[in-house]
């Protein structure tokens, strides 16, 4: 059964900041680095330290399991040359005398042991204990080893506890309850039906606890050791990346009317190369922009001399009808002149839109188009928009001259352009060419800038590329959509969709509904 999409697991906002910050940043990469390698380098010489300081347990274990067996043995044989009666006699001398570091007891029963949890070393202890015991005492007595704790642990079948006992047979120190000593218990079986119960601690009493490497009190300065590594990373790398933010923030203003400041050199020297090299961009652009600026308003202002003359040449046709369409000529390229100085000074034209009636706007560039002999066909019918009518004339005039020189509208089969009703009051504009179609792998980057395919460029050398990037930039400006395909019976085919008067009052209507 596959888990839901929506059931997917979603980190918290404070967990996705702390991921993007140690994973996207340079800051955070650089401490992710420094941490995770003190981290790494603090466990291998932790495991390393380890694993000798387990070598050298287990040798002093081996050690104390070779005497606590011979003391048990010298113990178990005494005890094995007297008579049954007179054992408990010697017992007890003992616990009043002392002279054995055992503490002895006779059962009628083995008792039972809970076995002291903890490393292998501990079970390896009590299994060497009892193989050098068997091997000298003989495989046939019944032998129980068992190393325990002494808090709660049983001297009797009956349920008898050390804790129990007189303090002068136990050491109370090796009672402590906050730590307390392990005891060994060897039981053996003397006699049918009587056993020997021998205890004692280790001949080092706290040997096993050296095996208790990974405590707080071990682990505590490692970690204030990763702490101050940390802070001093986040200093270090503060310090390493301030010029590089200061750099990004310069990159940024780059292009903006502000007039550029050069970046103070500073920090490493690779930061110092990549400032200074960035320092020498943003002037060599700032002269750029300013001599691209002088040239655009030079030709500006020389082209404005021949448009006014041609404005008063015009006036000197008595066809009313050939002066008003010089009259519309001269000023769309007077509007065109101004539109190129302002681009240049990254200044946007103010251009209103209003309703104009796109076929009477093809109908004039056909017609310019056949004067220049190319050969276009028209659908027309009366269709109005909502849009600038000279980013329209623009976008549309690219259009065709794009199907014109690429799509053999000059020769051969002409351009076909056709126009229609579009679903909720949009208009739609097709325009298909006969020519070889563009690769299916490559029409999404048509619209891009600068972009020209094989045939193109073959086509036409001198062309950058730039006209239908304008088309798409037109028509998104004017809320439309602009599509490329092949056409199936041959020849590339572009669909404009492009907002009548009738989608935009329903947008407004929309709007003024949703505000109120």
């Amino acid at each position: 059964m596959r888990p839901e999409a929506g059931l997917r697991w979603t980190p918290p906002a404070g967990l996705q900041r702390v991921l993007a910050f140690l994973l996207d940043s340079l800051q955070g990469r650089f401490v992710l680095a420094m941490l995770g390698g003190l981290a790494l380098v603090q466990l291998l010489v932790n495991l390393l330290w380890y694993h000798q300081l387990e070598q050298r347990t287990r040798r002093q274990v081996e050690l104390a399991a070779h005497h606590l067996a011979s003391g048990a043995l010298g113990a178990v044989r005494g005890l094995r040359e007297l008579p049954a009666a007179y054992r408990p006699l010697l017992i007890e001398q003992l616990r009043t005398m002392g002279g054995t570091r055992f503490l002895v007891f006779i059962n009628a029963a083995a008792v039972e042991v809970q076995p002291l949890p903890g490393p292998p070393v501990v079970r390896e202890l009590e299994a060497s204990l009892q193989r050098e015991l068997q091997a000298r005492l003989g495989q046939q007595a019944p032998l129980r080893v068992t190393l325990a704790s002494p808090l709660g642990l049983r001297v009797g079948p009956q349920g008898g506890l050390l804790s129990d006992l007189p303090e002068s047979w136990v050491d109370p120190s090796l009672l402590a309850a906050d730590r307390p000593a392990p005891f060994v218990v060897i039981q053996l079986e003397t006699e049918p039906g009587q056993w020997l119960y021998l205890s004692s601690t280790l001949p080092d009493p706290f040997l096993l606890e050296q095996l208790e490497f990974f405590t707080w009190q071990r682990l505590a300065p490692q970690g204030l050791t990763l702490a101050l590594a940390l802070l001093l990373s986040l200093v270090a790398s503060r310090t390493l990346t301030r010029p590089l933010r200061g750099l990004s923030r310069a990159a940024a203003r780059v292009g903006h009317r502000s007039v550029p400041q050069p970046l103070r050199v500073s920090g490493t020297a690779e930061v110092r190369q990549a400032t200074q090299a960035f320092n020498e961009m943003q002037e060599r652009i700032r002269r750029y922009l300013s001599d691209r600026e002088r040239l655009f308003a030079s030709i500006s202002h020389d082209l404005r001399t021949p448009i006014t003359r041609l404005r008063l040449r015009s006036e000197l046709l008595d066809d009313e009808a050939v002066q008003d369409e010089f009259h519309e000529d001269l000023d769309e390229l007077d509007l065109m002149v101004k539109t190129a100085l302002q681009i240049v000074k990254d200044t946007d034209i103010h251009e209103n839109r209003a309703p104009v009636r796109i076929d009477l706007v093809l109908q004039k560039m056909v017609r310019d188009a056949r004067m220049a002999g190319q050969r276009i066909e028209l659908e027309e019918r009366p269709l109005t928009v909502f849009g600038k009518p000279l980013a329209l004339k623009r976008a549309l005039g690219n259009l065709l001259d794009n199907a014109v020189f690429y799509g053999g509208g000059g020769e051969g089969r002409p351009v076909q352009l056709r126009m229609e009703d579009g679903p909720e009051g949009q208009v739609l504009l097709t325009v298909r060419d006969h020519g070889p179609g563009v690769p299916e792998q490559a029409l999404h980057q048509l619209g891009q800038p600068y972009t020209r395919l094989a045939h193109g460029r073959q086509a036409r050398a001198e062309g950058l590329g730039l006209g239908l990037s304008i088309v798409r930039d037109i028509v998104a400006d004017h809320g439309g959509h602009l599509q490329f395909r092949n056409h199936p019976e041959g020849g590339l085919e572009v669909r404009l969709s492009l907002p009548g008067p009738a989608a935009v009052a329903d947008a407004a209507d929309a709007a003024d509904g949703a505000a109120g």
